[in-house]
């Protein structure tokens, strides 16, 4: 009597999992190929671009005007910047600015040597939109 309703029991369990993969494999279907390459692009474009958000005081007065400024790799193109800030955020970038910041000379002691450049973005977004920089802080 105990095999017979074990091997009943089993039989259930292997019925909800036909049925949990039946649901997912309809819920990815919906989803067209299309859309589905667009999200990982931009968030494989996000990894590649941004390198963290610049957090200033300055950056904070930006906050009222919608504005958020972020540290960028050197060689990527205000395209690239809203494809990843759109992608990564979902939100929608209204313009971007771009600042090549130059090297500064530094001494230590004896020794010289200069600080890296660095390249950030002041991206504008659209009224309404936001993105949460400080979660649970």
């Amino acid at each position: 009597m105990l095999i017979s309703d074990l091997s009943k029991y089993m039989a259930v369990i292997e019925e909800k999992k036909e049925e949990e993969v039946k649901a997912k494999k309809v819920a990815v279907k919906k989803a067209t190929k299309k859309e589905v390459f667009e999200v990982a692009e931009n968030s494989e474009i996000a990894y590649k671009v941004l390198v963290e958000p610049w957090i200033t005081e300055k950056s904070h007065a930006g906050l009222v005007d919608n504005q958020y400024i972020f540290r960028i790799i050197r060689g990527a193109t205000k395209a690239e910047v809203k494809k990843a800030i759109e992608g990564f955020y979902k939100v929608k970038v209204e313009k971007i600015s771009v600042i090549n910041l130059v090297p500064k000379k530094r001494t230590y002691g004896r020794f010289e040597g200069t600080k890296a450049t660095v390249k950030k973005a002041i991206i504008t977004l659209k009224e309404g939109d936001k993105i949460e920089l400080f979660q649970g802080a």
